[in-house]
């Protein structure tokens, strides 16, 4: 009769959605608007990217969020290394295909930790 007490495990994905909705709101209480959540490349091998925000001024913002419940290892800022953020450009690149004129863009990372929510403006670049 143990099972029947024990609370259900949270999985990876419903942490994720968790830290992705900590997140948003607190980019939308600085001004950002939400065009896009989790936009993906078709096919294998292409990218992810977590939030397409919009700031008032007109600059497109591609938010990776990174959750880690620890800072061991680095914490979540030391989760978004090379592969990670070249895997980021590439669908920031494809899902700008569809606008008609090249809008100024900026790469940020959000951490989500037990300590709380650090915003890392322009944390990497496309080159």
């Amino acid at each position: 009769m143990e099972y029947l007490t024990r609370k259900a495990a949270v999985t990876t994905k419903q942490r994720g959605d968790a830290a992705e909705d900590a997140a948003l709101r607190h980019l939308e209480a600085q001004g950002l608007r939400l065009l896009q959540r989790n936009y993906r490349t078709p096919g294998r091998g292409g990218g992810e990217i977590d939030l397409v925000m919009r700031e008032p001024g007109g600059t497109l913002v591609f938010v990776e969020v990174r959750q880690r419940a620890s800072r061991a290892w680095g914490g979540a800022a030391a989760s978004v290394g090379a592969e990670k953020q070249r895997r980021i450009v590439f669908a920031a690149r494809h899902y700008l295909l569809r606008w008609r004129a090249m809008p100024p863009c900026r790469f940020d990372v959000v951490l989500v930790e037990p300590t709380g929510i650090t915003w890392l403006r322009a944390a990497f670049d496309a080159a």
